[in-house]
């Protein structure tokens, strides 16, 4: 932790100038003037470093394949001795990779590419790439070789691929946000998680499910509900088949989060299913009365099942569980356990100090070791299994020094500023996006002005924020707001919340799926820009200034950064002048409308708009309103 003064009255402006440097001012909330400058010691420049997600082992047990996240590559290891023996580069923002099942090729996910690259083992180069579905987030290929399975997170889908060409089969309908994948032992089934709640009505709590596939015939045969969940991260099967686990979030949207002292936030936990637990699904938590284990993601079970092993990415941890003990503690005590905080004292054996932000573990074929990818250090902590302690750890080779957006990332990412270690940033915003959650934020009573969460993709010249535009800028919005309302703890210091400010305002828009390579509409989508900035309705009757599209929603991001009555207030709300949202990659945001009432964009304008007064929409026809989502889906 650097030092720094703290203050309560100073936050910060930073403003991102280009890709390689960074400025940061000091200002005083009254005045809004630059009053000094701040010197960080950190670099300014925008460096790359490695980032490891996710790690496998080679057939041989040799070498040790590390998925680097943001340099665009697979560093391979000596398994042995951690030394690098080459770098493999792929496409942009690998985010999975798998080996096939003899071990000769590695299937590796870029995801902001929507490619898969394929790498020779035994060359160790790239021997094709293929094109997939939107946004892949993980592969594998089943034991018989007949297909190739890709999770797209953004078309919410599984594609089935021939796994020698690339060619595409079929696709198949999964969980918002499908993400991660894991085989039974005898590769029959898949099981598929999802990292965004599927769609509900409003207002209820969250609901997800486990996507079962069977790979002999490339079917979807079951939907496992998880309820009240949203975010389901890694799982893993044990080797005799019997028991499945994945790590997730159990968020409590509802609750004033002003109750956090309560535990009103986030409960992490455990869903477990299979014939161990009785053929059904089993959440129990990792977290303790005082202590959380926040975020948890990767998962791992020994091949002999006497432990399992959870990577918590917020509290920088790796959770050591005794299986047999979990499962007998299940077997004798009546469901549900989830909101016991004794709970885990039963069977967590002990939490591991690991590097910041933990995810992707590996279990060594012997199970003597556990490997963990720590994403924001560059390094791989390795335990022992016998002692369950930190053996030792791998540097990764990248940039030395840190740099002010890294250590803003570290900020954003971890949960430890706020009360009892409970939550971060990236619980709400995951993988620094969003969550598809309504929240009940500030103690103005239960139920009252319930919000949606928006993504902070690409925030630079949005402000002001909150959905009543209260906040003016970014350092208001995430130093005494976030302080007062979310942590309910420490404070940043002034060097910490500038880092962080300046690491957000940095953040680039995802590639938009519905625009075309050279930028040029399709019809349907010219159709709908017109209709965005028409003048007149189809009556022929001018349309009021204020009243149009273009008019709230202009510039290059689709805000006018206003505030306006446009006649969505519910009786819930105290207020009814809401900011104007930009429209950055609108059509993955779903649900819509200051409090996510509307489930779709059709449903503002339909459900949501009796009196035109949310623009002029009810003289369009179906078709015209469909050319008018099209074209707000290229924002």
């Amino acid at each position: 932790m650097r030092k720094a003064s703290h203050s309560s009255i100073a936050a910060f402006g930073a403003c991102i100038l280009g890709v390689t440097s960074v400025a940061i001012v000091v200002v005083a909330l009254w005045t809004a003037k630059p009053v000094a400058a701040v010197v960080t010691g950190r670099v300014g420049e925008r460096l790359i470093y490695p980032s490891p997600l996710e790690m496998l082992q080679s057939a041989d047990g040799k070498q040790l394949f590390v998925l680097c996240n943001e340099s665009d590559e697979v560093r391979v290891l000596d398994a042995t001795t951690g030394a690098a023996m080459k770098s493999i580069q792929v496409g942009h923002v690998p985010r999975g990779f798998s080996l096939s099942p003899d071990g000769s090729r590695l299937f590796v996910t870029n995801s902001w590419d929507d490619t898969l690259s394929v790498i020779d083992t035994a060359s160790l180069q790239v021997i094709a790439t293929w094109h997939v579905g939107a946004e892949p987030s993980s592969v594998l290929e089943d034991h018989a070789r007949r297909y190739l399975f890709v999770a797209n997170r953004i078309s919410n889908d599984v594609a089935v691929l021939n796994p020698q060409t690339g060619a595409e089969i079929k696709r198949l309908s999964a969980g918002r946000g499908a993400s991660y994948m894991a085989l039974s032992p005898d590769g029959r089934k898949l099981f598929v998680t999802h990292v965004y709640p599927n769609p509900s009505a409003y207002p209820k709590q969250p609901a997800s499910e486990i996507t079962v596939i069977d790979t002999q015939r490339a079917a979807v045969v079951d939907r496992m509900q998880l309820h009240s969940i949203a975010g389901v991260f890694h799982l893993a099967i044990s080797e005799d088949g019997r028991l499945g686990v994945a790590a997730e979030l159990h968020p409590k949207n509802l609750v004033p989060l002003a109750h956090l002292e309560h535990g009103g936030a986030f409960e992490d936990t455990l869903m477990l299913f299979g014939a161990d637990v009785g053929n059904q699904t089993v959440e129990v938590p990792l977290d303790e009365l005082e202590r959380y284990a926040a975020r948890p993601f990767g998962v791992a079970i020994t091949p002999d099942k006497s432990r399992l092993y959870v990577s918590n990415s917020g509290s920088e941890i790796v959770t050591v569980i005794d299986l047999p003990r979990l499962l007998r503690y299940i077997h004798l005590h009546r469901a549900p356990f989830v909101q016991d905080l004794s709970a885990s004292s039963n069977y967590v054996i002990t939490r591991i100090h690991v590097g910041h932000d933990p995810r992707g573990l590996l279990v060594t074929r012997d199970g003597s070791k556990v490997m963990v990818a720590n994403r924001l250090e560059d390094t791989i902590s390795v335990i022992d299994t016998r002692t369950n302690r930190l053996s030792s750890t791998i540097q990764l080779a990248g940039p030395a020094k840190l740099s002010v957006l890294r250590y803003g990332e570290q900020t954003f990412y971890t949960a430890r500023y706020s009360f009892q270690g409970q939550i971060g940033c990236a619980n709400c915003h995951i993988d620094s996006t969003f969550d598809g959650l309504e929240w009940d934020l500030e103690p103005d009573g239960f139920g009252r002005d319930i919000v949606d969460n928006r993504l902070i993709e690409d925030l630079k010249g949005t402000e002001p924020y909150k959905w009543n535009g209260g906040n003016p800028n970014l350092p208001t919005e995430c130093g005494p707001r976030t302080e007062k309302y979310f942590w309910r703890s420490a404070n940043y210091d002034d060097l910490t919340l500038a880092d962080l400010v300046t690491y957000m305002l940095s953040l680039p828009p995802r590639p938009n799926r519905w625009k075309l390579p050279g930028y040029e509409l399709t019809p349907a989508q010219a159709r709908g820009k017109v209709i965005f900035e028409r003048t007149v309705d189809n009556f022929g009757n001018p349309i009021p200034l204020q009243n149009r599209c273009s008019y709230c929603h202009s510039g290059p991001k689709g805000t006018d950064q206003k505030s306006f009555d446009v006649g969505t207030r519910k009786p819930t709300d105290d207020m009814s002048r809401f900011d104007t949202p930009q429209l950055t990659n609108i059509a993955l945001t779903a649900p819509y409308l200051h409090d996510g009432s509307a489930a779709t964009l059709e449903e503002i304008w339909t459900v949501f708009n009796p009196d035109d007064k949310h623009g002029r929409t009810n003289d369009l026809t179906k078709d015209e309103l469909n050319d008018l989502i099209e074209y707000l889906r290229t924002r």
